[in-house]
């Protein structure tokens, strides 16, 4: 048990961010686990198209998760520049926005995107299926809510590769739970809060959506229970994350991400509560 503990709490200082390097570009974890979880995202999907008869085709799976992976990353970056980097962008804004760096010979080299928002996506997201829903003159909630019951179980690979990454740890703690993360600023055990967020905010809630799939009584219910449901249970879990350091807690103790999940939890109340009263309102429905 002993041998355990320690490879465990171990664990972070053990792995490696990079898969493998040709030359001087290096494939990292991070992004090979954004590429499997648009995959499974889109292969779930596919799933549904298949077996519930949805009134969609493939090309337009395909097609809503291009626009949807460009919404993520473009919505991730100036989520975060926004929500968490201003000062950054204020002092170095074309630095910020471009991830390409010069030397003094007149080199110039790939320095990767350093920040990213789960907010920022999901704000990039819905703009994206809502300008990709007007051009194929689909409805915008069933298009959305084609996709929600797979969403998290993606999401759960987006965190397993901030694990690897050694970033976004947890709070300090002494349950024998916590593990040694060589980025933190001590050395000392910390909640692994990205294995939690995976957990919850991925597998769990994939698992509630995906039963309630066929269930769903109206477009966008989905939707809007997948935003609450999100942001309820990220909530929570930010007690257990190290809040951003240049940040710490911007309302009380409330960290960022929390006034952000505070604000999910109601626009995604009130889309269900209008939208349902909008259903029991139309002809045809009791």
């Amino acid at each position: 048990m002993n041998d355990f503990l320690i490879w465990w709490q171990n664990l972070p200082a053990q792995m490696n961010p990079v898969i493998f390097s040709l030359g001087g570009f290096a494939v990292r974890w991070y992004g090979t686990m954004y590429i499997i979880a648009f995959t499974v995202v889109y292969l779930l999907t596919l799933y549904r198209l298949k077996t519930e008869k949805k009134p969609f085709d493939r090309q337009f799976a395909g097609d809503a998760l291009t626009w949807a992976m460009v919404g993520v990353v473009l919505g991730g970056r100036l989520g975060y520049i926004l929500f968490y980097g201003l000062d950054g962008f204020f002092a170095d804004p074309l630095g910020t926005l471009i991830p390409w760096t010069t030397s003094s010979s007149g080199g110039c080299s790939f320095a990767g995107i350093t920040g990213m928002s789960y907010h920022g996506g999901v704000i990039g997201v819905i703009l994206a299926m809502w300008f990709f829903s007007r051009s194929q003159k689909k409805g915008f909630f069933e298009t959305f809510d084609l996709f929600i019951p797979s969403l998290p179980l993606g999401y759960t690979f987006g965190r397993l590769g901030n694990f690897i990454n050694g970033e976004l740890y947890g709070r300090v703690t002494d349950a024998a739970i916590g593990m040694y993360f060589p980025m933190a600023p001590t050395v000392e055990l910390r909640h692994p809060s990205q294995l939690y967020e995976a957990f919850f905010e991925g597998i769990l809630l994939f698992l509630v959506l995906w039963l309630l799939r066929k269930k769903s009584p109206y477009p966008g219910f989905l939707s809007g229970l997948y935003l609450f449901g999100y942001g309820f249970v990220r909530f929570f879990i930010e007690f257990f994350r190290e809040p951003d350091a240049h940040l710490g807690f911007v309302f009380l103790n409330f960290s960022m991400g929390q006034v952000l999940c505070f604000v999910m939890m109601i626009a995604g109340a009130a889309i269900m509560l209008l939208l349902a009263s909008g259903a029991k309102g139309s002809p045809g429905r009791k």
